[in-house]
């Protein structure tokens, strides 16, 4: 029984964080070969150009700002936009689309909050390359945007403080959100082998002490 559970465990992490898929030479979703793009290796290209360009996006106007324009709140409003639009797409297509994973968070008539998730049962169409990227970026963006928090409040510069507060925030919801959402898939399937497991076993007993019996 303990590999019946080792292998659903193995299951769901090559699910959540990038599992291979069983295709064919040349067809999306295999590993992409040297010199080869990361968008030709994907099963949804347009979703990880999207994943990837709300972040650059954001991060060059925030660096180069000042060079495309001289009004503060022109670039701040503009980081705020692209920042504002990764979290969503993220939220809402991205992580459906490359892990096949969704989080939201409902707010209950006493006022508490629920959270809410969804887990793809056939990961078929999940890409290797889709998996890591998405994993990745996740995790390096807050880190990122954690650095330019620091310089900000180091200098004393209290309006791009703001800006790099809120996309800290916002990234860091949309990795929390999948990290438990992940979870919870490894939490469901497991609980799926237990069951099963359970009534393999029991068919088994019946089937051993029955038979005895006849």
């Amino acid at each position: 029984m303990s590999n019946v559970f080792g292998e659903v465990a193995s299951a769901v992490g090559a699910a959540a964080f990038g599992g291979s898929n069983q295709q064919q030479g040349g067809q999306p979703g295999e590993p992409p070969q040297p010199g080869e793009s990361i968008f030709k290796a994907s099963n949804h290209p347009t979703a990880l150009m999207f994943h990837l360009g709300f972040k650059t996006a954001a991060l060059v106007m925030y660096i180069l700002g000042g060079l495309i324009s001289s009004s503060f709140v022109f670039s701040f409003v503009i980081v705020t936009l692209l920042l504002a639009f990764d979290f969503w797409t993220v939220k809402n297509v991205t992580g459906r689309l490359l892990v096949g994973l969704r989080w939201w968070n409902e707010v209950n008539e006493d006022g508490t909050n629920e959270w809410r998730f969804e887990s793809r049962e056939d990961t078929s169409r999940i890409a290797d390359i889709d998996s890591r990227v998405f994993w990745l970026t996740l995790w390096v963006t807050p880190l990122v945007w954690s650095l330019f928090m620091i310089s900000t409040l180091l200098s004393f510069n209290w309006g791009w403080l703001l800006c790099t507060v809120v996309a800290n925030v916002l990234s860091a919801a949309n990795l929390y959100g999948y990290v438990r959402c992940s979870r919870a898939a490894k939490d469901k399937v497991g609980s799926l082998a237990t069951s099963v497991a359970a009534g393999m076993f029991s068919q088994g007993l019946s089937s051993r002490f029955g038979g005895g019996a006849a």
